[in-house]
């Protein structure tokens, strides 16, 4: 399940009005995983989203990956968390969430935070930003070049973020890649279902 397009949401580009919307768009398009991104909304609001996020994700066959909140992540019994850096550490998320659930970790672009990662129970790799991000302008550049061997050979799954493009995604995927996470090509536009099946058609 852990291929395909990778489909974030974002506060500002996916409110609370419209987020429903917005995903069941993206996941007839195609998007294969969804996470759930939201840092700023009240809590009870965040697991209204969470709870009907896991049910359209459920219904259409896709995965849904809780940003960067553990609770959140079993309340709405997701399938998942995506964790950062400064998050909690992989190894005490896998002792919370037990055996079943996945847990993905961002390794920027360093082999020794995927290989950390990797022993401490990840299932996939997220590594990034290959292009300027208007998400995170601040985050730090990865070398594609100097990760493809690394990618050939990686055991987990792994995805690449960071201003992915229709214009820019063939080389990740022929990289190696596994998947592409993509937040404002995706949410930014009123094409969106159009827009996910052509990312969709790298994967196949």
């Amino acid at each position: 399940m852990l291929r395909g397009l990778y489909a974030i949401t974002d506060p500002h580009l996916t409110p609370p009005a419209t987020l429903l919307h917005q995903v069941h768009s993206a996941l007839r398009g195609g998007a294969r995983i969804i996470q759930y991104r939201d840092k700023t909304s009240p809590l009870p609001l965040r697991l209204q989203m969470a709870q009907q996020l896991r049910e359209i994700t459920r219904n259409m066959g896709a995965l849904l990956i809780i940003n960067d909140d553990l609770t959140l992540c079993l309340e709405c019994d997701a399938d998942g968390v995506h964790l950062g850096q400064e998050d909690t550490p992989v190894a005490q998320a896998r002792q919370q969430l037990g055996r079943n659930k996945i847990i993905g970790a961002t390794c920027h672009g360093s082999e020794t935070l995927a290989n950390t990662a990797i022993n401490q129970g990840a299932n996939y790799l997220a590594f990034g930003r290959f292009f300027p991000s208007q998400t995170k302008p601040d985050a730090l550049p990865a070398d594609l070049d100097q990760l493809r061997p690394f990618l050939q050979t990686c055991p987990l799954p792994t995805v690449a973020i960071g201003g992915i493009t229709l214009n820019n995604a063939a080389p990740l995927v022929d990289a190696g890649f596994t998947m592409l996470a993509v937040i404002n090509d995706l949410f930014d536009r009123n094409d969106t279902e159009q827009h996910c099946q052509q990312y969709s058609s790298l994967f196949q």
